[in-house]
């Protein structure tokens, strides 16, 4: 496709029937909902307001892709184009800061989204691969052809090794719901006798493993209402202005507006810092335990805890408070107190592991104690570490130590309660019922058949393994297959080898470093060319009809449109689609949500506002346990908060999976003795100009922000690097090259690269736009999680 031809979409001065022509759609309406758009369902704006004469049409409608903001966006449609975007301004709140209806306004990333439809980019047929896996090389095929070799393929696959060959892989760019290919691809597969499950993410999953060991269940977030009671609010790696959760800045706003102190505890001094904060506690990666345990141990020896919740409420935080058959000496108080180990935490011992001064350990401790209601809010960043289960548990530490569980305005874990809840895209029970975690795909290609229970298989019975390798993958609209993975050289190494895994279906709108090692390519739609049903990440109260607001672009087929034909081929078509377009099952969805929440709006009432806003949004979470445990117990064995858990003590991993979260070194950290070559600990951030790696190959997003690597003056100057200089960062997995930001926003032993960059190596293997996870390792975390924050690597100039 010509370059100018897309400028000339992007800058709104295409003709409607030359754009019908190209777009293959001259005979096609503009579609809302599977109906022509009419007056009732959109609003119109005069002819005055906007550039020519033509009559403007605006269709309210939401991305699906991975992002976490999940904004409403207004399309201005002129000559069946999208001419432009604007978002939110709902009438409820003419302040646009309302507390039970905050508005959802579109951050820089959804201001852009018409690069995305319209981008010169796109990949417009569906490709089969020519050269070797990885070489980029495709031609040109039919859409029937290529689904004929995947049916065949398939067939071939599931003959020769079995149903559980087959691996939907995870980390789709596109989290819709029926528009969602992963769910859809789970459903033809679960049709077609099974395939190899999958648990986990690469975001939470450490979170997930490790809170239901504290509270009995894996969400232990309140909703961000609440926080407008905190005093005191603490971020510890939660950098919201960037990542976007829902409406969580906006409520962080408002409490700030009515007193509350807000701290961030980060290695970086993120925007969140720089917008909303009052104060900055940087820390080492890796090592909130100490810093916590420090903090317990200014508490304890100051009494400052809270001892009657303690006693009450939890297990495991002295020694009067023990389960059975536990020796003595194991409790927090003991370990804090250095009663066994005879190393007492204090503030001076973490100080030397953490980085932060103790005079600022202790300040912290006693602020933290001294202020209610008090909410440390925990972040995903925490808990994508080789010890990032235990990090996970003790942030809850902090909470049950002053009493913060069960009110307004506290917080007592990880995740969110879900509050925007709505009938999802159904997929069948898998007949094989075996998972693997996420994080271990690359293991299941290569070892699969030797992987049981304690590789984290779920499914299998002691001593079983898997029946087979994965020898098939469908990657759809997802980039985690290479870019996104651990140990990106290692990874790619493993994927060109065609004996191993054999066959790879990618389905997607852009030629990602994934899509390059595929062996046949889909090009799919964008949210603006179909109809889904999307919810927000966690913290949001609030669900989108994302419509249809132009034809799609090229001949491309939905997910669900051309997993329909290969049903059809498959001999399943009746039984996946049960007589249902993709547009049916959006209104069906919207259907039974209302059956379910009278509340809910019907598909006419979505269509015509794109958003649903939850009424009751307001949960305190484990209000109900602490008003009344008598009758009320958490869902952990003993019913109370387990600070130390009797589960994992009788794991016998002390060592890396302790009872208490103690502060565990991990290999690749700040004592580990590798720092004599690798001095400096490297992770990537959730960048504003990216979602994961979504948008990176934007030219407004690069003007947004440039990809650079963070560096502490310090460090800086130790290495004669200035700002703004070709560094690189490497270690014994890869290198790769980017301009230095010498900036005092990082800590010094600290560098930091935003993550989601797209790997390009060059000759030598350099990677040269910044793709973090050349430098990050495969190795899983104790619960088989994705460790990708915990890293050591050196920086010199290029």
């Amino acid at each position: 496709m010509d370059e100018n031809l897309m400028n000339s979409l992007t800058n709104k001065k295409m003709k409607r029937r030359s754009f019908l022509k190209w777009s293959g759609a001259i005979t096609v309406p503009a579609l809302v909902g599977g109906v022509t758009v009419s007056n009732k369902l959109v609003q119109k704006v005069s002819a005055d307001t906007v550039e020519g004469s033509a009559e403007e049409i605006i269709i309210p409608t939401c991305s699906t892709l991975n992002c976490g903001g999940k904004c409403l966006i207004k399309a201005h449609i002129k000559d069946g184009q999208i001419v432009r975007i604007s978002t939110d301004d709902d009438p409820r709140d003419e302040n646009a800061d309302n507390e039970q209806y905050p508005q959802i306004r579109a951050c820089v990333r959804g201001r852009g989204y018409r690069r995305h439809v319209y981008s010169p980019d796109r990949i417009q047929k569906p490709l089969k691969r020519v050269g070797k896996r990885g070489e980029g090389k495709f031609e040109e095929i039919s859409w029937d052809e290529a689904i004929k070799i995947i049916a065949e393929e398939n067939n071939r696959i599931k003959q020769k090794y079995g149903p559980a060959s087959r691996f939907s892989l995870y980390a789709t760019g596109q989290s819709g719901t029926v528009g969602s290919g992963d769910t859809v691809i789970q459903r033809v597969l679960a049709l077609d006798g099974g395939f190899l499950g999958r648990y986990s993410n690469y975001s939470s999953g450490q979170h997930l493993a490790a809170t239901p060991y504290t509270f009995g269940e894996t969400a232990a977030g309140s909703s961000c209402n609440t926080l407008l009671d905190s005093k005191l609010i603490i971020l510890h790696g939660m950098n919201p202005a960037e990542t976007i959760f829902g409406h969580m800045n906006m409520y962080l706003r408002m409490a700030k507006e009515k007193g509350a102190k807000i701290y961030t505890l980060d290695p970086r001094k993120t925007d969140t810092n720089v917008a909303l904060a009052d104060d900055w506690f940087p820390i080492k990666p890796g090592t909130d335990n100490a810093l916590i345990a420090a903090m317990a141990y200014v508490m304890f020896t100051e009494n400052l805890h809270d001892k009657d919740f303690l006693d009450k409420y939890c297990l495991g935080h002295d020694e009067n408070h023990m389960p059975e058959g536990v020796p003595a000496g194991e409790s927090y108080y003991s370990y804090v107190l250095g009663e066994k180990d005879k190393t007492p935490k204090t503030p001076q011992w973490a100080a030397k592991i953490t980085g932060l001064p103790a005079n600022r350990i202790i300040q912290l401790a006693r602020e933290v104690a001294l202020t209610k209601p008090m909410a440390w809010i925990q972040g995903n960043g925490i808990n994508r570490h080789m010890n990032g289960e235990q990090m996970s548990r003790a942030s809850s530490m902090i909470a049950a130590l002053t009493g913060n569980i069960g009110i307004s305005g506290g917080w007592a874990g990880p995740n969110a309660p879900g509050i925007a809840k709505f009938q999802g895209f159904p997929i069948p029970e898998n007949p094989l019922g075996i998972s693997i975690p996420v994080f271990k795909y690359t293991d299941a290609i290569v070892r699969g058949t030797e992987m049981g229970v304690e590789d984290g298989v779920v499914g299998l019975e002691e001593g079983e393994t898997l029946p087979s390798n994965i020898k098939m993958i469908f990657n759809m609209a997802g980039n985690c297959l290479v870019n996104q993975h651990s140990d990106i050289n290692k990874t790619t190494e493993i994927l060109k080898d065609e004996t191993l895994c054999e066959f790879i279906v990618t389905s997607d709108i852009y030629m990602t470093p994934s899509a390059k090692y595929s062996d046949i390519i889909l090009p799919t739609c964008t949210f603006f060319e179909q109809n889904d049903v999307v919810g927000p990440w966690s913290y949001g109260q609030h669900m989108f009809l994302s419509q249809k607001v132009v034809e799609p672009l090229y001949g491309s087929l939905t997910e669900y449109e051309w997993m329909a034909k290969l049903a059809k081929e498959l001999g399943i078509e009746k039984e996946f689609t049960e007589g249902k377009t993709q547009d049916d099952w959006v209104k069906w969805m919207i259907e039974e949500s209302k059956k379910n929440d009278p509340t809910f709006p019907s598909f006419q009432e979505m269509q015509k506002n794109g958003v649903h806003k939850f009424k009751e949004i307001t949960v305190v979470k484990f209000k109900e346990q602490i008003e009344d445990p008598a009758n009320v117990p958490f869902s952990t064995p003993s019913g109370k908060i387990e600070l130390f858990s009797k589960a994992l003590w009788d794991m016998n991993r002390p060592e890396d999976i302790p009872a208490i979260p103690k502060h565990v070194a991990v290999n690749e950290g700040p004592e580990s003795e590798l720092t004599s070559k690798y001095p400096l600990q490297i992770f990537g951030w959730h960048v504003k100009r990216r979602c994961h790696s979504t948008w990176d190959t934007s030219d407004w997003m690069e003007e947004v922000q440039t990809q650079e690597l963070w560096i502490n003056p310090i460090d800086a100057k130790e290495r004669k690097i200035k700002d703004g200089d070709k560094v690189q960062a490497f270690n014994e997995r890869g290198t790769i090259e980017l301009p230095a930001k010498v900036s005092s926003r990082v800590m010094p032993g600290v560098v930091c690269v935003p993550q989601g960059g797209w790997f390009n190596p060059d000759q030598n293997g350099i990677d040269k736009r910044g793709a973090i996870n050349v430098l990050t390792g495969l190795e899983a975390s104790p619960f088989h999680c994705n460790p990708q924050h915990t890293n050591l690597a050196e920086v010199k100039k290029a």
